[in-house]
């Protein structure tokens, strides 16, 4: 399958988690696109029959300025992707409160905007909790790779 994979980073910890979901994904047989810094034409051309995004949370709850572009061109688009899987994976720090994981909200509207059908519920990893996020992204990573098949 062929499986586009957005993010959004501020420090590296998402990119290197994206880095790992990448490896495993294609390890499992799957066709990865990751570019961080990526357009919708160059999405577009991949031509994705899944979606995921992997996004920390800057500012009071937005998205990291490398996936800033690309999600208001989606979301202007709308490309016609309806009934593609999808799945989220969202880092935040729950010590500011309502903007917690802000970043992975907007992913996921934007993906049921889409019409994206969500494989796995939203995974919110709270850096207030856990130093070893991409250890705790692992399960979800499995969990991804088992659903898509």
């Amino acid at each position: 399958m062929k499986v586009a994979l957005l993010n959004g980073s501020v420090y590296g910890t998402a990119e290197d988690i994206a880095r790992q979901v990448k490896a495993r994904l294609s390890a499992a047989g799957h066709e990865v696109w990751h570019q961080p810094n990526a357009d919708l034409a160059s999405l577009e051309a991949f031509a994705p029959e899944a979606l995921l995004a992997i996004t920390s949370t800057t500012g009071m709850g937005e998205l990291p300025a490398n996936l800033e572009s690309l999600y208001f061109q989606l979301r202007d688009r709308l490309p016609p992707w309806s009934g593609r899987p999808g799945a989220v994976l969202a880092l935040g720090d729950s010590s500011y409160g309502d903007t917690y994981c802000g970043g992975g909200e907007l992913m996921q509207e934007l993906f049921a905007e889409l019409g994206l059908r969500e494989l796995l519920p939203m995974l919110r990893i709270d850096a207030s909790e856990t130093v070893t996020p991409d250890e705790d992204a692992e399960r979800w990573v499995a969990e991804v790779i088992a659903a898509l098949g």
